[in-house]
């Protein structure tokens, strides 16, 4: 993939972020641990930019965070990814998604991945737990938000 089809994935990935705000806003109790998966979303995504950007990691990768610091944290990092993005897409340099980026995981261990790597790790993982919160919001009764992508793209959501 080049870096222009990572902006559009990470448009829709910001999208389906704020979708699943919003149905955790319009449901009238949002379970705790779905809550705290999406507060695990959010910190994950500023985590690996800050990896790739060899910044110190500036918040807990299970932070404890309320809806309204969620759709703080989810302005922040779309912001974020779209400049890191546009910056690579602009730069012309061949390989910049090849690059490496080294790094510690949460258990201290040494690393080494390659910034594509990343960044499709980053989209999958989002993926998977906005799945786990539908799952979680549906399971208690509630209405869990709509993010699938070819719905996104049929709507003009994403281009």
């Amino acid at each position: 993939m080049h870096a222009k089809d990572f902006l559009r994935m990470f448009a829709y990935d910001d999208w389906a972020n704020r979708e699943c705000l919003a149905a955790m806003r319009a449901a009238n109790s949002v379970p705790a641990d779905a809550l705290g998966r999406m507060a695990h979303i959010l910190s994950a995504q500023k985590l690996w930019l800050e990896r790739i950007l060899k910044q110190p990691q500036s918040m807990p990768v299970w932070p404890s965070s309320t809806l309204h610091e969620c759709a703080a944290l989810a302005d922040e990092m779309s912001s974020a990814w779209r400049n890191y993005l546009a910056r690579v897409a602009n730069q012309f340099a061949p390989g910049s998604l090849d690059d490496k980026v080294e790094y510690r995981n949460s258990k201290g261990e040494l690393w080494s991945s390659r910034v594509e790597d990343i960044l499709t790790h980053v989209l999958l993982h989002s993926t998977y737990h906005r799945g786990q919160i539908a799952f979680q919001m549906r399971a208690s009764g509630m209405e869990p938000a709509y993010t699938d992508f070819i719905h996104a793209v049929r709507h003009g959501f994403v281009e």
